[in-house]
């Protein structure tokens, strides 16, 4: 499938998303673990999750679908069933790192595998602390990466000190910990996403956080069945929000949206580049909390993305990348080395799709120097292979002259299903009309420091 994109009209129209993919991979896991159905509204049917449900299927777990997102999983009490096959991730690595650390808890053998992309994949940042819990983990490719085998056993707490800010290592611990005795806890060196440890509170499972931000779950708990209803998507948000921002005059306003601090630095940067953003929590009775974002667009300047703010926008920064060489003046992207180990390498797929279509960019090992404003032209560039890559150069395509050819944009399916009709709405001119302005009715945006 090829996206083709260009210059979009006056953005002026109200959305939502697709659910949370990363919520939507932890909410089935855990409800698989509780003691009875749990219906889970909202759930994201793209690729990845889809992979997470079919392993849990193989796991003996019961999985209806009576709608595309509406799921319910019979929780089966953290009782598994022998995997009769091997286990296929796909290209998910949510998918094979969290299910490391659920199956380090069992008791019989079992094989992740995944396709060409995710075998590349580093694994060794999970099966260190796995291994440190009493698991045996072996990966059967070059350099710790896929295939997993995976023979679970008797776990015991430790308290791992992550060299990385990951969320989905520390998923795999804590769910590991749910199997393991005493208090297992995990120190990052940065914040990453909090969606377990809220998840976890929300099916009342006892964990603990102290003032330095560890995260402890307690072993032997099993969580208590709930219904949960999972809100928008930030991360797939963030390619229209993008795309306002840049626009002068442009306006977008997002409803049902999640709001959970861990994930909205993608504002603070916007907000940094000039673009005035608002947004209003309307919902916390889930723990996760949902609401609106407005944004209303600016001539962007550039700014610096670097520290800790990096873990909690690995997703956003392809798609930053682009409103950098849409801003006046220089936009650095520093200690991103997690984008070199992603479903591509992102520094390399993004400076050569910039290049390709006129902008100045240095890369660098750990990001990139951009240089803006450039004046994009419209090109045939690739995906890589990557969704977020190829959903953010058709964001690219909407500002850049003639026509932009995305290619081999099958891959946006792993985390934004119909993202090519919500394209093709959001460049109709059809689709943009005048709304009301509510900025003036939302309570200020929590500000990332500049």
């Amino acid at each position: 499938m090829e996206l083709r994109v260009k210059r979009a009209p006056r953005i002026d129209t109200e959305i939502t998303v697709p659910g949370d993919k990363s919520i939507s991979h932890r909410a089935a896991i855990i409800a698989a673990l509780s003691n009875g159905a749990c219906t889970l509204r909202g759930f994201l049917p793209s690729d990845d999750c889809m992979h997470t449900l079919n392993a849990l299927r193989v796991l003996g777990i019961q999985i209806e679908q009576p709608e595309p997102d509406v799921i319910i999983v019979h929780g089966k009490k953290r009782v598994l069933a022998p995997p009769k096959e091997e286990i296929d991730c796909g290209n998910s690595a949510t998918t094979m790192r969290l299910l490391a650390g659920l199956l380090a808890g069992q008791t019989f053998e079992s094989r992740l595998v995944g396709n060409a992309s995710l075998s590349r994949r580093p694994m060794d940042r999970v099966i260190a602390p796995l291994r440190k819990m009493g698991a045996d983990i072996i990966a059967e490719g070059p350099e710790q990466t896929p295939p997993l085998r995976i023979r679970g056993g008797s776990l015991r707490g430790i308290h791992y000190r992550s060299p990385i800010a990951s969320a989905q290592v520390k998923s795999a611990v804590l769910l590991a910990g749910l199997f393991a005795k005493g208090k297992t806890t995990v120190d990052e060196p940065a914040t990453s996403r909090s969606h377990t440890e809220v998840l976890f509170n929300y099916f009342l499972v006892r964990t603990a956080k102290d003032e330095k931000g560890s995260v402890s779950v307690f072993g032997d708990q099993v969580p208590e069945s709930r219904d949960f209803a999972i809100p928008g998507d930030i991360s797939s948000a963030a390619f229209w929000l993008v795309a306002a921002a840049a626009q002068p005059g442009g306006h977008l306003l997002v409803r049902n949206i999640g709001l959970n601090d861990t994930r909205t630095a993608v504002l603070g940067v916007l907000v940094r580049m000039g673009a005035q953003v608002r947004e209003a929590i309307e919902d916390v009775d889930q723990l996760e909390p949902r609401g609106i974002v407005e944004v209303t667009g600016a001539a962007l300047k550039g700014t610096v993305i670097q520290g800790k703010e990096v873990p909690q926008l690995i997703d956003e920064l392809p798609v930053l990348a682009i409103a950098g060489a849409l801003a006046t003046g220089t936009t650095i992207i520093r200690h991103a080395h997690e984008l070199r180990v992603k479903e591509t390498d992102r520094v390399a797929a993004i400076a050569h799709n910039l290049r390709t279509m006129g902008a100045q960019i240095i890369e660098m090992n750990d990001g990139l120097e951009i240089h803006g404003p450039a004046p994009l032209h419209g090109a045939r560039v690739a995906s890589f292979g990557d969704h977020r890559i190829a959903m953010a150069f058709a964001v690219a395509g909407l500002f850049a002259d003639g026509e932009t050819v995305v290619q081999d944009a099958d891959c946006v399916r792993e985390s934004y299903p119909g993202f090519e009709a919500a394209l093709e709405e959001f460049t109709s001119s059809k689709r943009m009309r005048t709304s009301t302005p509510v900025i003036g009715s939302l309570s200020p945006m929590r500000l990332a420091e500049e």
